[in-house]
Order: C-alpha cells, then sequence, then structure tokens
C-alpha cells in the first residue's frame, strides 16, 4: 500500500508539483484522505518518502548500468550520471526548488540523497582512469561539478526560462563533463 501512495504521490506531483493537496492525492488513488493518514502522518512525511523512493529508482537504474558488463567504463560513467527511471520523464523539475520554502525535510533529503551514493561512480572513474580511458581528475571536484549543476538546474529557473526539459539539460551537462568542449581532432 505504501508504495502504491508513493506512486500516486509522483504522478500527482509530476502533474500539479509540490502544490497538490491530499484530497489529490485522495482521487488520484480513489482512497480516502483517512486511509492515506493512516500510512503517513502528514504531507511532510509523504514528500519525504516519496524523495526516498524516487531516489531509490534512480539508485536501482544506477545499479543496473553499473553491472552492465556489455557497457564500457566511460559508457558506464555517462549512463549512472545521466539515469532517470523512464517514471521520471514528464516529471516538472522546475517545481523542485519550491521543495525548499515548503518541505525543508524532503529538500534535505533531496540534497543528502544527491550527496550520497557516489562510491560506485567513484569506483568506475577510477577504473577509467588506470586504464587510460579518463584523465587524471580531481573527483571530488569532479562530484562538486555534478552536483552544483543538478543543484542549479533542480533549484534555479534556467528550466523554465530556456524550456528545455530535465532530462535534455542533464545529458547536457553530462556530455559536457564527459567529453569537455574541445572538438576531437583539433
Amino acid at each position: 500500500m505504501n508504495e502504491r501512495i508513493l506512486e500516486g504521490a509522483l504522478k500527482v506531483f509530476r502533474e500539479k508539483g509540490p502544490k497538490f493537496t491530499m484530497d489529490d492525492l485522495a482521487t488520484e488513488m480513489k482512497m480516502s484522505k483517512k486511509t492515506i493518514y493512516t500510512i503517513f502522518s502528514d504531507k511532510n512525511e509523504l514528500m519525504c518518502d516519496m524523495m526516498d523512493y524516487a531516489f531509490d529508482m534512480i539508485k536501482a537504474a544506477e545499479d543496473k548500468i553499473y553491472n552492465d558488463e556489455s557497457l564500457g567504463t566511460v559508457e558506464r560513467v555517462r549512463g549512472i550520471l545521466a539515469v532517470l527511471p523512464e517514471s521520471h520523464y514528464g516529471f516538472d523539475y522546475t517545481a523542485m526548488h519550491q521543495l525548499a520554502n515548503k518541505y525543508p525535510m524532503a529538500y534535505e533529503k533531496m540534497i543528502d540523497r544527491l550527496d550520497s551514493g557516489w562510491e560506485k561512480t567513484f569506483e568506475l572513474l577510477r577504473k577509467g582512469i588506470t586504464d587510460g580511458d579518463i584523465r587524471e581528475i580531481d573527483l571530488n571536484i569532479f562530484k562538486l561539478m555534478y552536483e552544483a549543476c543538478v543543484d542549479k538546474l533542480l533549484m534555479g529557473d534556467y528550466l523554465k526560462s530556456s524550456g528545455i526539459d530535465y532530462p535534455k539539460a542533464l545529458a547536457e551537462v553530462v556530455d559536457v563533463m564527459i567529453d569537455g568542449i574541445v572538438v576531437k581532432g583539433k
């Protein structure tokens, strides 16, 4: 039941952003608010659990890429950095900045989750460096750059003002981080 409600909450969030109401969720779920409140004490708890649920899906997708031996090291790094589960496509990432003010605990959870779970990515980056596929880099600077870009995409106005969606913007960030800005062969 918990997972079903979280899926419903993600769907309503995708449609209405964090301003969705528990009535909206109850309507989507075709259940009473009372039933929802037996599982989640309030919307803050729901938003925090929804954030964990979404990041757990991202981590599962990352693990699938990490374990895909048919991909080279660089392709696996690229895939992990740009991964979004299919359920996240169409998600209104421009609404994420509203979390900071309205649901600070969920926002903190999002920031914590973005900052954690880098072990496998670092392992792949080290392998790429050892194998000569990636030049020697400071992994913490790389992580800082990625996190700053993701944070700015999620919390800034760029997505809304540019009309570009988050998956496309994230893919561009990853391409620049992996491929650089220099035209190969020049």
